[in-house]
């Protein structure tokens, strides 16, 4: 029997067909099954996700977009962090200003970072060392949330550059 290209499944030659037709198709067909076997399964509200490098290494996990998970901080100053970015929500809560630093080689292109000051004293962002920060706030190098219950995202849109975006000031 002759082997696929990409996955190795035993195919029948021409003359199997003719000679064993059911046994080689139930042959192939095992093959097919095997290698799909991680496929099988998952529930409402999950998806496949790659469980390693090996091909048709497959896993079923939960998609977990429409839970926003909080990160409370109380503290007057804050360095972000990677998890930061898993769909979190950092808010800020302390009556003197709050300093959130954007620290350098921690974020990719792409991540975003969601801050809200819930607290009295407002929060403002500063660039870890090589850290570049833009935005429209009146410190464009240094935005600042403009009240209470203000909020913004920070993107990552290049190896430690990141813009700021919201109402900030």
């Amino acid at each position: 029997m002759a082997t696929t290209t990409n996955f190795g499944w035993q195919t029948p030659d021409d003359t199997d067909l003719v000679k064993d037709g059911a046994a080689a198709i139930r042959t192939a067909l095992g093959g097919v099954d095997t290698s799909m076997v991680d496929l099988k399964g998952g529930t409402t509200g999950q998806v496949l996700s790659k469980a390693s490098g090996t091909d048709m290494d497959f896993t079923w996990i939960e998609q977990d977009d429409s839970t926003l998970a909080f990160n409370a901080q109380t503290g007057t100053t804050y360095t972000l962090v990677i998890a930061d970015a898993a769909n979190k929500l950092v808010t800020t809560s302390n009556a003197s200003p709050v300093t959130v630093t954007i620290p350098p080689s921690v974020f990719a292109a792409g991540n975003q970072i969601n801050v809200q000051s819930i607290g009295v004293g407002l929060t403002t962002f500063a660039a870890g060392v090589g850290v570049t920060i833009t935005s429209v706030g009146a410190s464009a190098a240094a935005p600042k949330l403009r009240a209470r219950y203000s909020a913004c995202t920070i993107i990552c849109t290049a190896s430690d550059v990141f813009t700021v975006i919201g109402d900030i000031v």
